[in-house]
């Protein structure tokens, strides 16, 4: 029967090669414990085809000021930035992370960074988006030197400054010598960990490379700092806020009666048709967009979703209720898609529904409020999202985020805001996130029992606050040892000597809490 069943498929496999199809194959395995890497070995495998559009040909333009490289005045966190690289270069340091949060202005540094050194530059990026903003940057900055493109169907290698995507350079790694370039940029570098950029580092030998990233945790628990050794300068959306870098965050939250204690995860992802049995449910999505209407009515919103279908059909529930929204999704036309940021910004379209189409290499200052309404165990992922909203933009005083809480277990309790920021007391619409005078100056309005001025036009009472429950097991099981390791231990020996395990607790079964091992 199973043979019978392998014939099948290869007969079906060889069929669709023999009628023009590409075929490629993963284990389920594969998919569900290691996403990134399926994820960038499809973009190598189609990053090859000339027709091949990807997520980022179906955003819109990017839009903001253009830079002034005669008059550019930088940041006290980009001097700071600057001065530790060249500090580390004059102790033959050859590696190093740049860890700065979405919207303060990491690309500039790092641009002005291989200006002052002038040699060579390759700079390296994930998608189409990121690449053309990269060669807005280097022209507008470094406008002595040449810039060229290494994307699919642009090949500029002879350029001063190449800025290319890391599938197309991996690719065409022959055509070029491993000396060719003195500095090397690798942009969103937590994906740095994969194996194509793996392959791209291992040819290239710069004087000098330098990862760019505002999240550096990744989700494979693989640290980023195994490859880039150091961290040059870090500033992490908190301190920006607090710098005035980006916008103060507020948060308000909603439960919901959805339970997503028998949802199974792994690590820090759900098993997606679980998730999908879960939150797919009319009461949910209505839920959205009643809270839409009650208290965001009005403001330019983005609503994060669990898939391009949960998108569309929350999108479709906004129409029906009177209110200009859209789904961001593969199926948008290019002249689709170079009319809606126009809409976004004149406020014909109020809504845009999106997975995590719009987690990287998009960003767009109007927005002012955010529906977190897909559930998420991965820090990452909740700080890509979170990133989107929080530039600055005249006469926005804050950014309003949305929690839609579900029931869940300890161990499987989704991110948020609060848990996030390990934040135990709640009032709805207050500060989360801001400069330490202006929270201080508004709990005071609190201890007198008076809403504050930006809260005036929010239908809620502020005075009222709930304790959060911010535990996070992966965190407590932090250097724990696994359940198998302490099995191979006391295998090899009667019993492990303590220098073994140190001062780690023993971590027991998923799901159960963690009690020390006793010697």
């Amino acid at each position: 029967m199973a043979s019978g069943k392998f014939y099948d498929d290869l007969l079906k496999q060889n069929s669709m090669i023999y009628m023009g199809w590409d075929v490629y194959r993963w284990a389920v395995r594969q998919m569900q414990l290691q996403p990134e890497l399926v994820k960038d070995e499809l973009r190598l495998f189609l990053g090859s085809r000339p027709r091949l559009r990807e997520i980022e040909d179906y955003l819109p333009t990017q839009r903001g000021r253009a830079l002034d490289g005669a008059n550019l005045e930088l940041k006290e966190h980009q001097r700071e930035a600057l001065d530790a690289l060249e500090a580390m270069r004059s102790r033959r340091e050859t590696i190093a992370l740049l860890c700065h949060a979405t919207g303060t202005g990491k690309t500039v540094t790092a641009v002005l960074d291989a200006r002052c050194l002038g040699g060579r530059t390759l700079f390296l990026a994930h998608t189409q988006e990121l690449v053309e903003q990269a060669v807005e940057t280097f022209q507008a900055l470094w406008p002595e030197a040449t810039v060229g493109r290494y994307l699919e169907a642009v090949k500029e290698p002879e350029a001063h400054v190449v800025c290319g995507s890391v599938q197309s350079v991996a690719l065409h790694l022959d055509r070029f010598k491993d000396d060719e370039f003195d500095y090397l940029i690798i942009d969103e570098a937590h994906h740095a960990a994969a194996d194509t950029y793996q392959k791209v580092l291992a040819f290239f030998k710069p004087a000098f490379t330098l990862g760019l990233t505002a999240t550096p945790e990744r989700n494979d628990d693989r640290s980023i700092l195994d490859i880039f050794k150091n961290t040059a300068h870090r500033l992490d959306i908190q301190a920006a806020v607090e710098l005035g870098e980006l916008v103060p965050v507020r948060c308000i939250r909603i439960h919901t009666n959805i339970d997503l204690t028998k949802v199974r995860f792994n690590s820090v992802r759900y098993n997606i048709r679980d998730l999908e049995t879960k939150i797919y449910v009319p009461e949910r999505n209505r839920l959205i967009v009643d809270t839409w209407l009650q208290y965001a009515q009005g403001r330019r919103t983005v609503v994060f979703c669990a898939s391009v279908w949960h998108a569309e059909e929350i999108a479709k529930l906004f129409q029906e209720a009177g209110v200009p929204a859209t789904a961001v999704s593969g199926g948008m036309k290019r002249s689709e898609r170079e009319e809606f940021q126009d809409k976004f910004v004149r406020r014909d379209i109020l809504v845009l529904c999106a997975c995590d189409l719009l987690n990287e290499g998009w960003d767009c200052p109007e927005i002012e409020v955010l529906f977190m309404a897909r559930p998420t165990m991965s820090r990452v992922l909740y700080t890509q999202q979170l990133g989107r909203g929080m530039r600055l933009y005249e006469g926005k005083e804050s950014l309003m985020v949305f929690d839609f809480v579900d029931n869940a277990s300890q161990y499987n309790t989704p991110m948020s805001l609060h848990r996030l920021f390990k934040l135990r007391k709640y009032r709805a619409g207050e500060l989360v996130l801001s400069p330490w005078d202006k929270r201080a100056a508004e709990n005071a309005l609190y201890d007198r029992r008076e809403k504050p001025a930006a809260l005036l036009d929010w239908p809620i009472d502020a005075t009222d606050y709930e304790l959060v429950d911010v535990f996070n097991w992966q965190e407590e099981a932090e250097g724990m040892i696994s359940q198998m390791e302490f099995v191979r231990l006391t295998h090899e020996r009667k019993w492990p000597w303590p220098s073994e395990l140190g001062n780690r607790p023993w971590a027991g079964s998923r799901g159960c809490r963690r009690t020390p091992l006793r010697h």
